[in-house]
């Protein structure tokens, strides 16, 4: 674990990063991971998170393992594994967006998330991020959230570089819950006051709504980056399910408690609230996607929550995969349309012949394929039950608000 000087956690304790450095063809290429963790969005919950290892490096463990996207293991990892990999400790619980405090007489809450970011690309740049070849910024959960809102800024600072973005389960949708509230909304509103976030959100996307806070949630502010951008989520995020669609406050009866913990407890009408749910989250993912050549996603089926990070839902033997892309290819037939005397050249004319099949791929490969352009890939599964591949980690995730 590396300290960095110049900013500070929620309770005033030293941000920090863990490195693995890159070797061979990768030692000029760098991957930066935030990491996720929920959010507190009042003074009450920021004391108690400031006191745990997601508002304080004093409480964090020392060393991480880099698995998944993170592994140095070229049979788990093909296309990353030989870069410099850098894990973003997130102790400030606004994604890394924050800039204010909160003081009174028996205590002090320090909400400096930009603050950390910038201390972290300052001390990073010196130690050979500022002379990457090709960078990737990424993050899961909370931390995927965070990637929407300092993508470009990365891009900015590397001017040199092929600079793209990657976001695991941070796409949090402004819905509704099954109460007709919008919970999450109400959450995020105030965070941003709380932490005073505001003033760090995109400017192009705070211009055009009337409620500049909004532009916290990503399909606001997607529409606006600039960078080469990945969208890589479940339509049946697990943490949307049990914190937008079915948070505790919409569900006082407990009526989807069954149905949040085992897929076979849910009724039709619940089932029928699922894929509404996933509808809602492929129209506003592919309403800003659509034609982009430069930008990519791959939304799985599966009920799950953050897949990058973890080695059997990134790349192995039995990880998710999306088996209903179409690969188009062109192959080139020459035959001879017109003989002439055996003295002349045949003329040729040249057919091109469209190739149909299903295309099978894992969220490594399609990001790979994506990140250096083997492939323009956008990837949409089928509705759930169809996919066989999925890990689907209800039973642990739905208990688990710390993500």
């Amino acid at each position: 674990m590396v300290w960095v000087f110049c900013a500070v956690c929620l309770d005033g304790s030293l941000p920090a990063y863990h490195l693995h450095r890159g070797s061979g063809a990768g030692a000029t290429n760098w991957l930066l991971q935030f990491e996720g963790g929920g959010w507190c969005n009042d003074v009450e919950s920021c004391l108690i998170r400031a006191g745990t290892r997601r508002g304080s490096t004093t409480l964090m463990n020392k060393q991480e393992v880099f698995s998944g996207i993170l592994s140095n293991n070229a049979s788990f990892n093909p296309d990353f594994y030989n870069w410099n990999r850098v894990k973003l400790r997130y102790c400030d619980g606004a994604s890394f967006t924050g800039d204010s405090h909160f003081r009174n007489k028996s205590s002090v809450l320090y909400f400096r998330g930009q603050r950390i970011w910038d201390a972290i690309i300052t001390h990073l740049l010196p130690r050979g991020l500022a002379h990457a070849r090709k960078a990737l910024l990424s993050g899961c959960s909370a931390g995927g959230l965070s990637v929407f809102h300092h993508c470009d800024d990365f891009s900015r600072k590397l001017p040199n570089a092929t600079v793209k973005c990657l976001s695991d389960a941070g796409f949090f949708l402004d819905a509704k819950d099954i109460a007709s509230n919008f919970t999450m909304r109400s959450l995020y509103e105030d965070l941003v006051t709380l932490q005073g976030v505001e003033k760090n959100l995109n400017e192009d996307c705070k211009a055009s709504l009337a409620n500049p806070k909004l532009c916290f949630f990503p399909q606001y502010v997607l529409r606006y980056i600039t960078t080469p951008f990945f969208l890589l989520n479940s339509a049946y995020d697990v943490y949307q399910i049990n914190h937008i669609l079915v948070p505790p406050s919409a569900d006082i009866q407990g009526l989807w408690k069954s149905c949040k913990t085992q897929l076979s407890e849910c009724n039709t009408a619940q089932i029928n609230l699922l894929q509404g749910f996933r509808r809602e989250m492929l129209r506003a993912s592919l309403f800003i996607f659509r034609g982009s050549r430069r930008d990519g996603m791959f939304i799985n089926s599966c009920f799950s929550h953050c897949q990058s990070e973890l080695q059997p839902t990134w790349l192995a033997l039995d990880s998710p995969r999306i088996h209903n892309k179409v690969h188009q290819s062109y192959s080139m037939f020459l035959f001879s349309q017109y003989h002439y005397h055996i003295k002349h050249f045949s003329r040729m004319k040249v057919i091109f012949v469209r190739l149909i099949g299903v295309f099978v791929q894992t969220m490594a490969e399609a990001v790979g394929d994506w990140y250096f352009g083997r492939n323009v890939t956008k990837l949409v599964d089928c509705p759930y039950p169809c996919d066989r591949h999925c890990h689907n980690l209800i039973p642990q995730i739905a208990q688990n608000d710390d993500l």
